[in-house]
């Protein structure tokens, strides 16, 4: 779930950075964990929430407080993810 961005300089739009939301069968609980454009993990919360909002709303806030600008490219720009729609 991406809910929060940074913006890009000289008037382009950059990829956003993003927030998401996530928990595992071994910890139920939630974490955020905000990754880059490339899809690599930039931080990651040790604290636990109980609901994915909760979650997010704090990763958000943890984003806008880096005040970061993303710069990376994704490593495989134009590979296409047709193999995952067809069955």
């Amino acid at each position: 779930m991406a809910v929060e961005g940074t913006g890009g300089v000289d008037g382009r739009r950059k990829p956003p950075m993003q927030v998401v939301a996530f928990s595992t069968p071994l910890d139920p609980l939630w974490r955020w964990r905000i990754v880059n454009y490339a899809g690599e993990t930039i931080e990651e919360s040790r604290e636990t929430f109980p609901t994915i909002a909760s979650a997010v709303e704090v990763g958000s806030k943890r984003l806008r407080r880096m005040d970061v600008v993303d710069n990376s490219t994704p490593s495989h720009p134009g590979r296409s993810t047709r193999h995952l729609r067809i069955r």
